[in-house]
């Protein structure tokens, strides 16, 4: 099981890295390299941020425990157990607020730095192009956003684990890559272009987008296996690795191009994609 998410695996299957039971070695990694690359992206000086990413995410803490002030979106689902006070991490304070992250109606226009929205939070709210919109009108000039996705990798593989060969065919004509999930929910998965034009439209600049991890799980499987210790310099190794090919690097964002390699876009090395975007600053 995964973020509460239990699929079908054999020993071939691309998501046996999702399978039931304890944290694999790579899943480990991974979560280590998601709190590496919030590390690399967070402002440096105090800044009013907004997450709106999932009940798993640590990133409102993270971000806390680095001086900023952090308002959590807690959906009314989950509000049904008491709301946590506001909660200090040495210099900074996580603020908890009950509302639609689909909607950040509470919020002013201009009034964040920046926005966390990890753990596919654009993937779970289907009508994402709303939730975009909202990220750049909560935004102030120059603010950020970190934002994660499902990517079409991993639906691919969904697909193919539940037999949906008419879903797989379809896919490259698709604009919108809905996925059903073996539990009945739905997920949206995006290629590059995808993710990259949904940003755009929304009236951000991205800065980059990549795959979450480029090394692969059988890869991370074999070294943690042999040297346990060794997850801090594998997470290493995988922020230069991601820092030396961004998908969409500065240049391909503004030229609206993807960066791809021959046949293989690089996307295909990871099950989700990581962003980072800028709302543009005024005009003078």
């Amino acid at each position: 099981m995964a973020d509460g998410v239990k699929v079908p695996e054999s020993a071939a299957s691309p998501l046996a890295v999702l399978g039931p039971g304890p944290l694999t070695g790579y899943w480990q990694f991974r979560r280590a390299v998601a709190r590496a690359q919030l590390a690399e992206w967070l402002p440096p000086r105090r800044r009013l941020i907004v997450d709106i990413s999932g009940p798993d995410s640590t990133g409102s803490a993270q971000a806390a425990a680095r001086g900023h002030t952090v308002i959590r979106v807690i959906p009314p689902p989950q509000a049904a157990a008491p709301v946590p006070a506001g909660q200090r991490h040495r210099r900074g304070v996580v603020v908890p607020v009950v509302a639609e992250p689909a909607s950040l109606a509470f919020l002013a226009a201009g009034s964040a730095d920046a926005i966390i929205a990890e753990d596919g939070t654009l993937s779970r709210q289907l009508m994402a192009e709303d939730l975009a919109a909202e990220i750049a009108r909560v935004l102030r000039p120059d603010g950020q956003l970190l934002a994660s996705v499902d990517s079409l990798v991993l639906g691919m593989a969904v697909l193919a684990e539940q037999r949906c060969w008419a879903g797989l065919t379809d896919l490259p004509k698709a604009e919108v890559v809905l996925i059903p999930w073996p539990d009945g929910r739905m997920t949206r998965c995006y290629g590059v272009s995808q993710f990259r034009d949904l940003l755009t439209e929304a009236g951000l600049e991205v800065s980059w987008i990549r795959p979450r991890t480029v090394l692969s799980p059988p890869l991370v499987e074999h070294v943690l296996a042999a040297r346990p210790g060794e997850i801090a310099r594998l997470v290493r190794a995988e922020l230069a690795a991601g820092k030396d090919r961004p998908v969409v690097s500065p240049q391909v964002a503004r030229h609206g191009r993807d960066d791809t390699d021959g046949m293989f876009p690089a996307e295909s090395f990871g099950i989700s994609l990581l962003a980072a975007a800028r709302k543009p600053a005024r005009s003078r």
